[in-house]
């Protein structure tokens, strides 16, 4: 299993493209391919060019010692002095060379043949370089690979008594130079590929800064939030210098700024916007407490002398009385939104959320005795710092949440415990059919509801879980939820007090 797991791990950094590379890198390696394939075409030019030299140079050198050879030969016995060894005496003339080849062919058969060693003398072949030799015949310019010697060129020429006279040098020289030259030229070419590769570092950097200044620019910008609230982005985000304003670099970071700027203004334009809604709610909401309040009081005067009345006027009493209590509920709840929106701060005070949480669950069991409720507290004081009321608020309307959204017979569990010293995690738990994975993302929203028909004949108002985030907000806490058929946890983690 470790193997397999130590396998994964690497595959993504095994199976890379490069296309999923930075642009740096990946302009680096063009770079550095670029100035390969340039010194490898460069070096296999430069050493064709300098083998075809030196070969023609020694086919020369070979044509004067076959020259030199067959002169020899036709003079006869030298008058010069003989070095010792077998082979053919013209190898001892003037000007042959050590490594010179020297062989007489009659009818097809080498009678003699020796190589000029590196003292002087001469050192007879091996029976397969007779052979290889006799083979040459009256060919021109040929090129063997003599047994024992290595690569050569020879050539044969005619001698005046009707023999053959086969000279020829060793290829060693040629490969050698070729050799040394192709060694040299790596080296070049690799401190030389080396460097450039550092020096396009550093200017591939230097060209890329702006670049990397304009993503910095925006990871800054991702990281604002965007969403709601007024959003300052300083502008120019992204310096552009004059000089360079007409460059592809300086377009980019000018359009970028202007983008920033755009938004900059529709983002202030949307704040006001949603400041101004926010006070209208907020002046609209307090203002229609004074005539809700009058219609309830008028209600709950007629209902009190009901009595003789039609029935139809008796029901049409109490909608309207329940219609009211409704729309008074709503308007609270939308005032008190206003009020979260427009930051005015709650009190604060340890507040013990076992006894809090107690008391919520007792409330809710008598307003909905058709669901089972339990709750599982410590029993030590659970403290956090926050306003007694709206915690209170906040649990209840998760409880509501429930009840309403939940069929009879529902258990709906409320637990609350220490994660820590520093947190503590308040979860509410039910058995119901659970949230539709769509819908997940939007319960927090206001006025957001999964079933219109049935929260509008539950009397929900659609904004009691966004008057629950917005209080745990206000708490310096956060809200999951985790709903799957059968099953819905909304837990709720604030900071706690820390204990003595």
């Amino acid at each position: 299993m470790s193997s397999n797991r130590l396998a994964e791990s690497r595959s993504p950094v095994r199976l890379r493209r490069p296309r999923t590379w930075s642009l740096q890198a990946r302009l680096l390696l063009v770079l550095a391919g670029l100035l390969t394939f340039v010194c490898v075409g460069i070096g296999a030019g430069t050493l064709l060019a300098m083998n075809h030299f030196l070969t023609e140079q020694l086919e020369h050198q070979v044509f004067d010692a076959g020259s030199r050879s067959v002169v020899f030969y036709n003079f006869g016995p030298p008058p010069f002095v003989r070095f010792e060894g077998p082979g053919p005496m013209f190898l001892d003339g003037p000007g042959q060379s050590v490594g010179t080849v020297g062989a007489v062919v009659s009818d097809g058969h080498t009678s003699e043949a020796a190589i000029i060693s590196a003292d002087g003398d001469r050192r007879e072949l091996s029976p397969k370089a007779f052979e290889q030799l006799s083979g040459i015949g009256k060919q021109t310019l040929v090129r063997i690979d003599l047994d024992g010697l290595g690569d050569y060129k020879l050539v044969s020429v005619a001698a005046e008594d009707g023999q053959t006279v086969v000279a020829g040098l060793p290829m060693a020289g040629v490969t050698n130079t070729l050799l040394s030259t192709l060694g040299f030229f790596s080296a070049v070419a690799a401190t030389a590929l080396i460097l450039a590769t550092a020096a396009g570092i550093v200017i591939i950097r230097r060209q890329f800064a702006p670049l990397s200044r304009v993503a910095a620019a925006a990871h800054r910008v991702t990281q604002l939030e965007l969403d709601r609230g007024e959003v300052d982005l300083p502008t120019p985000l992204v310096p552009v210098d004059p000089d360079s304003a007409r460059t592809e670099v300086g377009q980019l970071g000018s359009a970028f700024n202007q983008m920033l700027d755009r938004i900059a203004d529709a983002l202030a334009v949307r704040h006001a916007s949603e400041t101004r809604v926010r006070q209208f709610v907020a002046d609209a909401s307090h203002e229609l407490r004074t005539p809700l309040a009058s219609i309830r009081g008028y209600t709950e005067l007629a209902r009190r002398r009901l009595a003789g009345c039609p029935d139809d006027l008796a029901h049409a009493i109490e909608r309207v009385d329940a219609e009211s209590k409704r729309m008074t509920q709503l308007v609270e709840d939308m005032l008190l939104l206003a009020r979260m929106d427009s930051g005015r701060p709650l009190d604060c005070e340890p507040v013990d959320l076992s006894e809090l949480a107690v008391d919520a669950v007792s409330d809710a069991h008598i307003a909905g005795p058709v669901h089972r409720w339990s709750v599982n507290v410590p029993d030590e004081p659970v403290l956090v710092a926050g306003d007694r009321l709206r915690l209170h608020q906040m649990l209840a309307n998760l409880l509501t949440n429930a009840r309403v959204h939940t069929p009879p017979g529902t258990r709906v569990n409320t637990a609350l415990r220490r994660n820590g010293n520093d947190q503590v995690v308040l979860k509410v738990t039910d058995t119901g059919p659970g949230i539709p994975k769509d819908q997940q993302p939007e319960i927090f929203e206001r006025f957001a509801r999964g079933d219109s028909s049935r929260s509008r004949r539950a009397g929900s108002t659609g904004l009691g879980l966004a008057i629950v985030r917005a209080l745990v907000n206000a708490h310096d806490g956060t809200i999951e939820v985790r709903s799957v058929p059968g099953e819905t946890s909304f837990a709720i983690t604030l900071p706690a007090i820390i204990p003595d």
